[in-house]
């Protein structure tokens, strides 16, 4: 029988075939053909899956068939033909079944063309509920492709692929469902995977309509047709969604479809280098329009998704930047990446770029990869993450912006996209930028900052010093001068990191007793400071080294160096007593905590992980599970200063927990704040000189040149940066009691304005301000430091949204972000570059808020009801015109001369003098016209009476002065600084004297003098002395002050004006004064008795001092 079904095969195949291919196959796959086989297949069967077999080789092993037989009760079969080995059938079951289908029978197949050559045949008899819906010949095709990208991995083995017969969809199409749906997943969407899977096919339907939704809004051929169309089926889809009579149901299918709306852009018809589709999908999401999320959300967001990984990217803004790390979390990265995101955030308030931050998570199991296996996976996933990002990027091309290849876009302009290293890519940055060279992307080397060709950060030390600036602030606050006194530190790190290697390098001041990393518990109780220092450097320079590489001959006695993996340490005496505590043993976890807790000066955390939260938080709500057994909390620690070089290393609440206890503490954010500048630096410089190389003005060596020639300079810009911010905080924290009150108002405004989320910031609400209050404490520094960073990013968002970056004064903002060597040879390319206005507009919010403080803006607006960028205006104007950096470097050359607190007192002469001179600019609307005329017409004014002013002072104010003057003098100020700074408030009047000059072109010397003899003579000073002495808070209570203030100020200019209106001959001031007086005696009776009644009051009266001003006014006009 066999041999006869195989003539019969074999005279078939020639007939069918034609003789030379039908002898071919019959010599080769005859013979291999079993009994077995050829009982059970038909000579057409057999010619069918002959034909298949030939396909098949190493490349291409596998192919597959979905057909009908008329033999048997259930027609459908699938036959898998498989070169090599056979597909077991725990594989190949699942993949049927998630397509809809039921299995009922399987007859396997091995031929065997050689002995080292098999085809396997696995033919399934299979069913379908829905067969009715559908003929084979219209799903055939998309059915065996789908099954073969299941099988080899391009496709996931889940539910949604039912909807191949279900709906009649492609795998691709398929993919598109399924990245929306684990998308869902990430943003917390209540219904399981399986769940969705089981609606979605139910209502296959619906999903079909929305793949044409998807494909008329993105697909290439866009016009008016393929826009009705949309639009018509829209209603067809909310139609088909209303009629759902499930409310689960009908929001699972109903955000599918809101998705799809949020979306804007997506890679999906873009095609590979070898013209075929890629093998991952991006969708750029205006993650506002997607329903249900909580408040503090990113304004875009890129999900990629791929068989292979996944990833995320959010932007809190259109210019934004942040590093892309490899995430261990597959459940809920997008939730890890989110709040990283709003960190950065916080920390970029100091750089042009908003907060953004991006991941992805492996799905490949790495358990049976050895390191270079696991890592040619991790930068497999990384690269093809990022070129994901770039998809959907736009470019530049002539200065012209171009939208991506084959996409549709759905929103604004958007070229702006900087990634940076982190968790799982620190050496990743030449990746990245090999693919921006790939994509031709207009950053080039920029896209991903500290490449071979970026600032090496660790080499700089770059984040390191910048801590150390935060570090100092809080030394010169406890009086101690760390480049000359000793003080103890204990750490967290080792001497190979970046941060702690170069943090522990800084100062050979710093006595290190204790520190830890993963791996060693290091010991000294009693160090040799010079000699320490010195092996520190030496492992420091020493690669890969660990605290064992540490000469333990240059360890005090009983110290030692102590793995972590021990049992228990035995503590010695000298430990004991450095580290406070009585144990004669600990374990390395409980020794940590030890080393934590240790009475030291400083604590300074240069490693891995969260070691500290507060006591009123779990060890769940901290997220870090493997230090949870070494963490202590905030209540805990006796160091009097922390210093954050690394990341996370206390919660917020821990923060704050720690400043309330009396200790000195920004956040992570502040204090390594200088790696991200350092970064944010390179990248505007690259913007800038990467135009210059593509219009062939420069080459790329030598622009390589420039930057490391530039290295210290763009360093010493980054630390200054980090001087002021923690300047600004120490002189905050010392006031915010005293402000307690308007910080209340304050952190609501922000809630409106700058999308502040109190909760999630962890700053107290109204009722926890007044406990603290009540309890005389402020807002610490931690939560100073949240306010700030919103401040800065509220005013840059405001002076963005005005004209003043394109004012041409304003240019010269634009130098402050860039060394002097681009300033003086690349001028003319600076004011062409690409993110010029947001340049300015981060330096001047900077240059404010490090200047005036946290509340000036906030103050200046229900103050004046003026806008942010009129008040910065004003404040430019107030500041050139009074050299304000004159007087900052004057008091920063103090430092270590005086007190910190005798600096912030000083500091406050200078910040009243621009409070009250920004308000008068803003009052007197001095704003229009070109501001640098302004500048010079207020500036040379105020120096022609900068030296007189103090000579033109009478009486008590003039003795206030002196004694002002005595006193700086006295705490070591030079008597020139003593006068320069003591006069400040003095100084703001002469703006009143050029106005009334100016104005009545009267002679601004002869003016002044009237001015001031005016103010003395009708004791207006008294009146401003007694308002400034009111402390009572509240905003109606402040406002009357300013009402009062500038009341003063005008009767004081119109009195002035009056009396040189009649300076007919040329008086002297006191006689000019007293012959008006002779002239209108009734004005003179009338307000000494006023003045008297005034005098006698027992108590400040704000509607008594209204009466008697207006008094006074009336009587001028009178006159």
């Amino acid at each position: 029988m066999e041999n006869s079904w195989k003539d019969q095969l074999d005279q078939a195949l020639i007939k069918q075939l034609g003789t030379k291919k039908g002898k071919q196959l019959a010599k080769k796959y005859l013979p291999a053909l079993s009994m077995s086989y050829c009982e059970q297949h038909t000579v057409e069967e057999a010619i069918a899956d002959l034909v298949q077999i030939d396909k098949l080789s190493p490349d291409n092993p596998l192919a597959i068939v979905f057909y009908e037989s008329p033999r048997g009760e259930h027609p459908l079969h699938i036959t898998l033909y498989r070169y090599g080995s056979s597909i077991p059938l725990s594989d190949i079951l699942p993949m049927i079944e998630n397509m809809g289908l039921r299995t009922y029978t399987e007859r396997p197949y091995r031929i065997a063309i050689d002995p080292n050559q098999f085809i396997w045949i696995g033919d399934f008899n299979v069913s379908y509920a829905h067969s009715h819906l559908f003929t084979l010949d219209q799903v055939k095709d998309i059915f065996n492709e789908a099954l073969i990208k299941i099988h080899v991995g391009d496709c996931e083995n889940d539910g949604f692929n039912k909807l191949v017969l279900g709906a009649g969809l492609s795998w691709r199409e398929i993919t598109i469902i399924r990245a929306y749906a684990k998308y869902m997943q990430q943003i917390g969407f209540r219904f399981s995977q399986q769940y969705i899977e089981k609606t979605i096919a139910a209502y296959a339907v619906i999903a079909k309509k929305l793949i044409q939704l998807f494909y008329l809004k993105f697909g290439l051929k866009q016009n008016t047709a393929s826009k009705d169309k949309m639009a018509d089926l829209a209603l067809e889809i909310q139609a088909d969604i209303d009629a759902i009579t499930s409310l689960d149901e009908d929001h699972i299918i109903r955000y599918f479809w809101s998705l799809i709306k949020a979306t804007l852009r997506t890679n999906y018809f873009q095609l590979d280098s070898h013209g075929e589709p890629k093998k991952y999908l991006s969708l750029k999401l205006h993650t506002t329009k997607v329903p249900d999320l909580p408040p503090g959300q990113p304004l875009y967001e890129i999900f990629v998704y791929s068989t292979q990984f996944e990833g995320i990217h959010l932007r809190s803004a259109k210019v934004a930047r942040g590093g892309i790390r490899w995430s261990d979390r597959p459940e809920d990265f997008r939730t890890e990446i989110l709040g990283l995101m709003k960190a950065q955030k916080v920390k970029n308030s100091v750089i042009v770029p908003s907060g953004a931050k991006g991941g992805f998570i492996l799905k490949k199991s790495l358990n049976l990869l050895d390191r270079e296996q696991i890592k040619q996976e991790v930068t497999h996933c990384y690269q093809s993450f990022i070129r994901g990002l770039l998809d959907l990027t736009d470019n530049f091309e002539n200065d012209r912006v171009i939208s991506p290849p084959k996409t549709v876009c759905y929103d604004d302009a958007d070229p702006y996209l900087v990634v940076a290293a982190d968790k799982g890519t620190a050496t990743f940055s030449d990746i990245a930028n090999a693919i921006s060279k790939e994509f031709k992307f207009w950053l080039g080397d920029a896209f991903a900052s500290g490449g071979s060709a970026g600032y090496d950060h660790k080499k700089m030390g770059i984040t390191a010093r910048g801590a150390w600036e935060s570090i100092k602030r809080h030394f010169r606050e406890l009086d101690i001068n760390i480049e000359q006194q000793d003080f103890t530190v204990v750490g967290v790190g080792d001497m190979s990191g970046d941060v702690f290697g170069n943090g522990l390098t800084y100062t050979p001041h710093g006595l290190l007793l204790a520190a830890f990393d993963h791996r060693h518990i290091f010991l000294d109780p009693n160090p040799d400071g010079r000699k320490s220092f010195e092996e520190r450097q030496r492992l420091f320079n020493l690669p890969t080294s660990s605290w064992e590489d540490f000469n333990p001959q240059l360890i005090s006695k009983g110290g030692g160096i102590y793995k972590r993996s021990s049992k228990s340490i035995a503590i010695t005496p000298e430990v004991k007593k450095i580290l406070a505590i009585t144990d004669n043993s600990l374990t390395p976890n409980e020794l940590i905590r030890a080393i934590l807790k240790a009475p030291v000066d400083l604590l300074f955390n240069g490693g891995i992980g969260t070691y500290v939260k507060a006591s009123t938080e779990s060890h769940a709500d901290v997220g870090d599970k493997t230090n949870e057994f070494c963490r202590i909390n905030g209540n805990e620690l006796r160091c009097k200063i922390v210093g954050e070089g690394g990341n996370l290393g206390f919660t917020q609440l821990g923060r704050i927990e720690y400043a309330l206890e009396g200790g000195l503490i920004n956040t992570d954010s502040i204090d390594n704040s200088a790696g991200v500048n350092c970064s944010d630096h390179e990248v505007n410089i690259k913007i800038l000189l990467n135009k210059e190389i593509n219009q062939g003005t420069l080459t790329e060596k030598k622009r390589n040149q420039l930057l490391t020639k530039m290295t210290e300079e763009v360093a010493q810009l980054v630390l200054q940066d980090n001087y002021n911010q923690a300047l600004v905080l120490g002189f905050s924290a010392m006031n915010s009691l005293s402000y307690s009150g308007l910080y209340q108002t304050y952190i609501k405004e922000l809630e409106t304005v700058a999308d502040l989320d109190r909760s999630v910031e962890f700053l107290p609400d109204d009722k926890h301000l007044l406990e603290r209050k009540a309890a005389s404490q402020g807002l610490t520094r931690p939560e100073l430091s949240i306010i700030m960073a919103y401040t800065k990013i509220y005013i840059t968002g405001e002076l963005l949204k005005s004209d003043l970056p394109d004012d041409p004064y304003f240019a010269t903002i634009l130098d402050t972000g860039f060394p002097s060597l681009l300033i003086k040879s690349y001028a003319n390319a600076m004011q062409a570059h690409r993110l010029r206005r947001e340049i300015i507009a981060t330096q001047l919010s900077n240059q404010i808020v490090n200047s005036m403080g946290i509340t000036f803006m906030y103050r200046m607006q229900i103050e004046t009801g003026q806008p942010v960028a009129d008040i910065a205006r004003a404040y430019t104007i107030a500041a050139k015109a009074y050299q304000i950096d004159d007087l900052h470097q004057l008091i920063d050359s103090l430092n270590y001369k005086v007190t910190v607190q005798t600096q912030y007192e000083l500091l406050h002469h200078v910040r009243q003098l621009m409070n009250l001179a920004t308000r008068w600019f803003l009052h007197h609307r001095r704003l229009e016209g070109d501001i640098a005329k302004n500048i010079a017409h207020y500036s040379q004014s105020i120096s022609k009476l900068e030296k007189s002013i103090p000579d033109l002072m009478a009486g008590v104010t003039k003795e206030y002065l002196d004694k002002i003057v005595t006193q700086f003098v006295g705490i070591g100020l030079s008597e020139k600084a003593a006068k320069k700074i003591a006069a400040t408030r003095a100084m703001y009047t002469v703006l009143n004297v050029v106005e009334v000059a100016t104005q009545n072109k009267f002679d601004l010397g002869r003016t002044a003098e009237v001015y001031f003899k005016v103010g003395s003579t009708f004791s207006l000073v008294w009146f401003r002395d007694q308002i400034g002495n009111d402390s009572r808070e509240g905003h109606w209570n402040s406002l009357a002050r300013l009402s009062l203030r500038d009341e003063l100020d005008n009767l004081q200019r119109r009195l002035t004006i009056v009396i040189l209106m009649n300076d007919q001959k040329k008086l002297e001031s006191d006689k000019l004064i007293a012959y008006w007086f002779a002239k209108n005696s009734f004005i003179q009776q009338r307000w000494e008795k006023l003045m008297e009644m005034l005098l006698s009051s027992s108590s400040i009266d704000y509607t008594i001092f209204f009466i008697a001003l207006r008094e006074l006014s009336t009587l001028i006009t009178v006159e």
